[in-house]
């Protein structure tokens, strides 16, 4: 029986990178996708490998359109065509209140988190679509818990683009349900990744918020990835529109 073939936008670093190995060790075969982090996306790939999966790298910005359809076209030609899809790239920007936040922070970080993702979700959509023989289709959109917290005083246009996410995720999931593709998000809380220091500018983020957390402590990228395997899972066959909240208590 051929292995089924994920794609994770993003899938360098944090979330992304754990939900790849993780993905390989329950079998999967796996596309890593990385915008810069060549050195990153390998050691990922490595260990997929490690588990016994076929994975690649593809380079590819997800804020452009013409990278988004090439990242596609690549992991189909290296793995085979795609059956689930993690569309989990995204930025935050540094961290400022609205009204002192740059419109080009606010712009990078919609062009990313809300058109490229679309993008990538219309790529999904028409990847799948073409792989209608494969069993179990699914896609699983990162959200965040911000997009019901709103983020304020930190990332307000942030937790506006997750909540294009959500509505991107009950509308496709609409879509693609006759054909037999699970569309569902997966809306991570705070979380112990780099996100914080590269994206947002805080390392001490974390920390900082940790204590507000009803568990008093953020997640691990591997407690996210949980989350992310059960609904691409054949285990979760009825959840079409789900938007799973993975947040502490928060």
């Amino acid at each position: 029986m051929p292995r089924p073939v994920l794609l994770v936008t993003g899938g360098s670093r944090g979330i992304g990178a754990a939900t790849c190995i993780m993905a390989a060790q329950r079998g999967y075969d796996v596309a890593v996708n990385y915008q810069s982090d060549a050195a990153a996306a390998a050691k990922v790939v490595a260990s997929c490998a490690a588990a016994g999966a076929r994975a690649v790298a593809v380079q590819g910005d997800m804020a452009s359109e013409a990278d988004i359809t090439r990242i596609f076209a690549e992991a189909k030609a290296a793995l085979g065509p795609l059956t689930h899809v993690v569309n989990n790239a995204g930025i935050t920007g540094p961290s400022s209140k609205l009204a002192e936040a740059d419109a080009q922070v606010i712009r990078t970080c919609i062009d990313v988190n809300v058109t490229g993702a679309i993008l990538v979700a219309r790529e999904a959509a028409r990847a799948l679509l073409a792989n209608g023989a494969a069993k179990n289709r699914a896609i699983v959109n990162i959200s965040s818990i911000a997009a019901g917290l709103g983020a304020p005083d930190e990332f307000v246009w942030y937790a506006a683009s997750k909540g294009a996410i959500e509505s991107l995720t009950i509308g496709l999931a609409k879509e693609l349900a006759p054909a037999g593709i699970r569309v569902n998000a997966v809306a991570p809380g705070m979380t112990e990744t780099d996100i914080h220091a590269v994206s947002s500018g805080e390392p001490g983020r974390v920390a900082r918020i940790a204590p507000t957390i009803p568990l008093k402590r953020a997640a691990q990228p591997e407690e996210i990835a949980e989350a992310v395997l059960f609904v691409l899972s054949e285990a979760a066959s009825y959840m079409v529109g789900s938007i799973v909240r993975v947040g502490g208590g928060r």
